[in-house]
Parts: structure tokens; C-alpha cells; sequence
């Protein structure tokens, strides 16, 4: 259920990043005198305003000057001037190859780092993947390098280079919740739970985590971990609609419509649902409303559905069966009511079926509840006969083995005559095997004819009898 899954924001991912890069970005805090041991600037002071003034100057004369540029790009990433400092390590990638006494690790580092912050993916990963080659055992590297190659769906990349960044800051919450998302994206559940759990716990209220969470119980089947946590969810703003659409499937799995439906009704209450999730909450309520025999409110979301997306899933079937059902009282009794219901709507087709006749039911047999064999003495001015009605509720082909059948039990039970009744169709065997035989076959056009009167014929009948 891929599209029950929540895409992992790309803008939560950059938030994250943040830490490592403001983290990266405070140690130059600590370096002392005019020059830092990396070719930087001492944070604060006038030599430092004097080294940034000169070292732009230079730059106008030689636009590549490398310690120039060292001194332009530490001044950049200090001060947090994000697209400025870019901008000059870019230009340092540049000239490494040929340029003496650069620090090629810090330089593709910050490089990366500034590529993240300002949402530029494919020289982050340039920049990062070429520092990590010189180092590998730095947090902010290998935090952020994973981060990325989870945001490109490398899933079993990233795992690694997130545990590595784990050995150098185990509680760090950001990395904790990263690992489990990508096994949770890897379907490992177990592994993703257990780094879940750990990054809420240091850092709560984490609803995306949270639903994750959820998704990892239900993938687990502990329902009711999982539902609870979905339950718990539907008023939240953000992840509320999803959470709804999941709890009310749990409960519709579980034929638990009532509680489905309230579900779905809720989920479709929040505001700027995404219309993949709107669609699929609509197309279960109306299954649920399907099921509680409320075809009219179910017939008004499968509508709303196929003005959108008049493919979508079996919406055009659903309507074309049920929005007749929904117009023929009877029809749907017959279709969709519990067996004595339906039993009862027989003997009435039976008792109307033939004018004029005095009728008596002598014996009812129902068959798994796929159909009813009513044995019936029929008395008409003209003729007189024991009549066999079999009625059958399935709306597919009936085929040759149950007309056959049928016959075989009126001879058993001496009938003159049988009539097989179906809401579906006949099919051409059935249809020759009838043809030297007394039985009537009846398909759905005419039987519903005969069930849109069934009710006044009945009500004749003993108004007749009542003269008489």
C-alpha cells in the first residue's frame, strides 16, 4: 500500500541538515590568532575586516587567487552569508586540481554543506561524496552525505554512512530519525522502529515520525499499536487525513464499518487533503456505506469520484450496479438483504407470478444463500401443477451444471413444471439444455420487470380472493 505511505519532506530533511551545518560552521569559534590552522580568518576583529577588504581586492586583479578565496569563503561561512560563501568554494572546486596548499577536504566540505542550505542536491552531493574520499570519520560529512542519499532513494546507502555519523554522536536525533526512515523505506521494520523510538524520545512531537511509527506496527501486524497510534493521529493538521484513511482501513479490515465510516469522515473533514488521499478515503466510505446498505450515500462519493477520475479502481461498475439497486427497492432486497429477507420477497414473486391462480407454498429450501428452491401448488382456471421456482441471487452467468441440477430435484419432487430465476444472465449451454425440458429460464431484464409489480400483484391477488 505504497500510496498509504507519506512521502519524507524534502524541507524536513534541510532542517535537519541545519544542525550539522550550524555545528560545522560553530567550531570556527574555537580557532584563535590572525590565521586559523585551515587558511581561515579569525572570527571577529579588524584584521579580520582588513584580510576580507585586501583579499577582495586581490580577487579583482585574479578572480582565482587561492588564498584570497580561502580567506573570502571562511569569511562567508562564518557570518552564515550561505550564498556568497557557495559561490566562492565553487570556485575553489574549481581551481584544486591546479592550485598548491589547499585544504581539499574543508573545501569540498563547505562547499557541500552551502549546496545543501541553499537546496541545490547535485553539487552537494558532488562536493560531499569528494570530501568523504579524503576523510571518512567526520559527523557532519557522513550526517549529511546520508541525509542525501536518502532524499535520491538510495536507501542502503545512506544506512551506513548515517551509522558512521552514530560513532561519532550517537544521541544525535536527526541522524537516529534518518536511519529509520530509510529501513523503514528498506521494509525493515523491527530495525526502523527501535531508531524511531530513540529519536522521539529525544526529540517528541515528531508526528511524521510518529506516523512512521504506526506504518511499522501495521507492517508488523501488531493492529493494535498501530491503530491506536493512527487514532491518535486524525486531528493533527498535517498528518491527520492519512492517519484517517489508514485507522478506518484497519477497522473495514476488520468489518468494523461503523467505526470505518466515522474514520472517513473525518479524514474527509481536513483542510488541503493531498487528492490521492481524498479520493481513496471516498472510495472506502462508499464501500463502507455498500456494506450498510446506505447505497445513496455511498452512490454520491463513487459520484464525486468519477468526476474527478472516471477510471479510477471499479467506480463505474459500482455505479451502473448500484445506482439501479438503489431505484428498485426490491432488487436490492433480493441482492443484498439478509436470507430471511430475501425469502420472503420470493414467495411474494411466487404468490403473483401467475394471474389468477390460487397458489400454496408447500415447501422453502435456501442453499448457502445463493439460492431458494420454493415448491409451490398452482391452481389456474385453465391448468393445475405442482411448479418449482429456484432463485437464484448471483448477478454472473449462470451455467449448465445448476440448470441441470435444477431439473434432477423437480424430479425428485414430482413438479410439472420449473422456473429458474436469475438477476444475472444464461448462458447458451444452460439455454439448449431447457429447450426439450419444461423449464422457464427468466434473466434479470424480465425478472426485474416482474419485481418492479411483484407487490401490486400480490395485493390484487387477495383482493380477489377476498370478493370471492
Amino acid at each position: 500500500m505504497s500510496f498509504l505511505i507519506p512521502v519524507f519532506a524534502g524541507i524536513a530533511i534541510l532542517v535537519l541538515v541545519a544542525v550539522g551545518v550550524f555545528a560545522i560552521m560553530s567550531r570556527s569559534k574555537t580557532e584563535g590568532g590572525e590565521k586559523q590552522k585551515d587558511g581561515g580568518v579569525r572570527r571577529k576583529g579588524k584584521g579580520r575586516d582588513t584580510a576580507f577588504k585586501n583579499a577582495n581586492k586581490k580577487l579583482v586583479q585574479n578572480p582565482k587567487d587561492p588564498e584570497a578565496l580561502q580567506i573570502v569563503g571562511d569569511v562567508y561561512y562564518q557570518d552564515g552569508a550561505i550564498e556568497g560563501a557557495f559561490k566562492t568554494y565553487e570556485t575553489l572546486v574549481e581551481i584544486l586540481p591546479t592550485a598548491q596548499g589547499l585544504d581539499e577536504f574543508l573545501i569540498n566540505l563547505r562547499y557541500g554543506l552551502t549546496a545543501m542550505k541553499l537546496g541545490l542536491p547535485e553539487p552537494a552531493y558532488k562536493g560531499l561524496s569528494a570530501a568523504r574520499l579524503l576523510k571518512q570519520d567526520n559527523f557532519e560529512l557522513n550526517f549529511n552525505l546520508g541525509s542525501l542519499e536518502f532524499q535520491r532513494k538510495n536507501y542502503d546507502k545512506a544506512v551506513p554512512l548515517l551509522q558512521q555519523a552514530r560513532l561519532q554522536d550517537p544521541e544525535h536525533p536527526g541522524c537516529l530519525r534518518i536511519l529509520g526512515h530509510s529501513f523503514f523505506k528498506m521494509k525493515k521494520y523491527k530495525e526502523a522502529m527501535s531508531y524511531i523510538r530513540k529519536a522521539m524520545d529525544l526529540a517528541p512531537g515528531d508526528k511524521e515520525s510518529l506516523y512512521t511509527l504506526a506504518e511499522c506496527y501495521h507492517e508488523a501486524n501488531q493492529i493494535e499499536q498501530a491503530l491506536k497510534i493512527f487514532s491518535h493521529l486524525r486531528p493533527d493538521p498535517q498528518m491527520g487525513a492519512q492517519s484517517c484513511l489508514m485507522s478506518g482501513t484497519i477497522n473495514m479490515d476488520t468489518h468494523q464499518e461503523a467505526k470505518a465510516i466515522e474514520d472517513f469522515e473525518i479524514g474527509l473533514r481536513h483542510q488541503n487533503v493531498k487528492p490521492e488521499v481524498e479520493i481513496e478515503i471516498k472510495y472506502k466510505l462508499a464501500v463502507c456505506y455498500l456494506k450498510a446498505n446506505e447505497m445513496g450515500k455511498a452512490l454520491t462519493y463513487l459520484r464525486d469520484i468519477q468526476a474527478v477520475n472516471p477510471s479510477y479502481r471499479d467506480v463505474a461498475v459500482l455505479i451502473g450496479k448500484y445506482q439501479e439497486l438503489n431505484a428498485n427497492k426490491n432488487l436490492q432486497i433480493y441482492t443484498m438483504a439478509p436470507s430471511a429477507d430475501f425469502v420472503a420477497l420470493c414467495r411474494r414473486v411466487v404468490m403473483g407470478y401467475y394471474a389468477r391462480a390460487k397458489v400454496k407454498i408447500t415447501s422453502i429450501s435456501v442453499t448457502k444463500n445463493d439460492w431458494a428452491d420454493i415448491l409451490a401448488e398452482v391452481d389456474t382456471p385453465k391448468w393445475s401443477d405442482l411448479v418449482m421456482f429456484r432463485f437464484i441471487r448471483t448477478a454472473g452467468s449462470i451455467g449448465e451444471m445448476i440448470v441441470r441440477e435444477f431439473h434432477t430435484h423437480l424430479k425428485e419432487v414430482k413438479a410439472g413444471k420449473g422456473i429458474c430465476i436469475t438477476i444475472g444472465n444464461f448462458t447458451e449451454e444452460a439455454r439448449r439444455y431447457t429447450e426439450a425440458r419444461l423449464i422457464d429460464l427468466i434473466e434479470k431484464e424480465r425478472f426485474t420487470a416482474i419485481l418492479n409489480t411483484v407487490d401490486s400483484k400480490v395485493v390484487q391477488g387477495k383482493a380477489a380472493a377476498k370478493k370471492k
